[in-house]
């Protein structure tokens, strides 16, 4: 009877193990899927930023006088590299953005701008750039929101307590304007 119980006592401490381990790998493939989904969209966001200096150059050679615009668009560039984290990252590509809109404004006024073949290959590769953004951002929110799913489920809840699994942010557009890519269309 003792040794039966003794047996009990170890299945039930195995598949308490079992079921730890189990759930922390869960978590910590969640947490990896989401740092490399993140890395996706850093790569895109410094895509982006890549090609924003070769686009205000281009613009500039026929629009010089405007350049308050071209002082937006590099500072708003500037504060996105070096934004770190989720929120400031959002908050400065979202400056980014609305900075890119009025280079667009400017450039509509300039219909030999609008015909450069410099100019249409730079706007079809930041269009691209914007599109592989959002597909990138889309992955990394329903990435996050399956690992804060599962760091709200019982009992996946309590092993996240246990090792110290933290929530992850969205990567959000505040601006409602700014909810759809950039239109790039200077055509």
């Amino acid at each position: 009877m003792l040794i039966n119980l003794f047996y009990v006592i170890i299945l039930i401490a195995v598949v308490v193990a079992l079921t730890v381990v189990f759930l922390y790998n869960s978590l910590i493939r969640l947490t990896n899927q989401a740092k490399n989904a993140w890395s996706n969209i850093d790569v895109q966001l410094r895509r982006r930023h890549d090609l924003i200096p070769n686009l205000v150059e281009t613009v500039k050679g026929y629009a010089k006088h405007e350049r308050e615009v071209f002082e937006q668009v590099t500072k708003a560039r500037a504060n996105a590299m070096q934004a770190q984290g989720i929120a400031a990252q959002s908050q400065a590509e979202n400056l980014l953005t609305r900075a890119l809109g009025q280079l667009r404004v400017v450039a509509e006024a300039y219909p030999d701008l609008k015909a450069s073949q410099n100019f249409l290959a730079l706007q079809e590769e930041l269009a691209s750039t914007e599109n592989k953004i959002a597909f990138a951002r889309q992955f990394y929110n329903d990435s996050a929101m399956r690992l804060n799913t599962k760091l709200q489920s019982f009992p996946t809840n309590i092993i996240a307590q246990l090792f110290g699994f933290q929530p992850l942010e969205y990567f959000q557009i505040e601006d409602a304007n700014a909810r759809n890519a950039p239109s790039t269309n200077f055509g």
